[in-house]
């Protein structure tokens, strides 16, 4: 088993990481590997609405070679996936969406990849702006059919300058305690594989535009 850390941060050391970094240490206490990978520092394109990916169905957005087609792979292997990312303007920040927009799409595309997975999402921020971006991750789990992880209140960090998230008290139980729970749900699904039949996806999706 393994837990995935997506932190959409720029800053290499800031409060994302830091909350990204408790929450993968109470997962490996659990004997759970984890891995932490950054993309906010890097040059990723959004989405260009191409739909080649959806005919090659190769699991490769065939519009960039970038971060994106590296870290699939990788998105696809995991058990659990946690996205962190600062708050801008009540919202995640740009290239983590760009990031997010093309990896989903194109493994939803190649075959829903990442369904029956766990997820959840930390934001951390100065002040206010954290549960819209907080929803906004969850938007992109509760699509791919990726269960997510509750904790004691909802995902949020709070500080400024690097290091600041140390005094939010809370801010770290509550990151502490989703660590505990998605190493806890990710032994419970290892325990049901062969015991209790996974879900089948729909073999006759439909999708209804309101504009024909």
């Amino acid at each position: 088993m393994k837990v995935l850390a997506i932190n959409g941060s720029p800053r290499e050391d800031g409060n994302t990481a830091e909350a990204l970094k408790l929450l993968l240490r109470e997962v490996a206490a659990q004997g759970i590997g984890t891995e932490l990978v950054r993309v906010g520092h890097e040059d990723v394109h959004g989405c260009i609405s191409c739909m080649q990916c959806a005919a090659r169905k190769d699991l490769r957005c065939a519009a960039f070679d970038d971060k994106v087609n590296e870290l699939l792979p990788k998105l696809v292997e995991a058990d659990g996936i946690v996205i962190g990312s600062p708050v801008y303007f009540s919202g995640i920040n740009g290239t983590l969406k760009a990031f997010l927009d093309r990896a989903f799409f194109v493994s939803w595309v190649a075959g829903g990849l990442l369904r029956l997975k766990l997820g959840a999402g930390v934001v951390a921020l100065r002040r206010s702006g954290g549960t819209a971006a907080f929803d906004q991750i969850n938007k992109y789990f509760q699509i791919s059919e990726i269960t997510t992880v509750g904790s004691c209140y909802w995902n949020i960090v709070h500080g400024f300058a690097p290091g600041e998230v140390a005094q939010d008290f809370e801010g770290l139980q509550i990151v502490r305690t989703l660590g505990r729970n998605m190493a806890w749900l990710l032994k419970l699904m290892e325990h049901g594989k062969g015991v209790v039949a996974p879900p089948a996806p729909d073999d006759n999706p439909v999708m209804t535009n309101f504009i024909r």
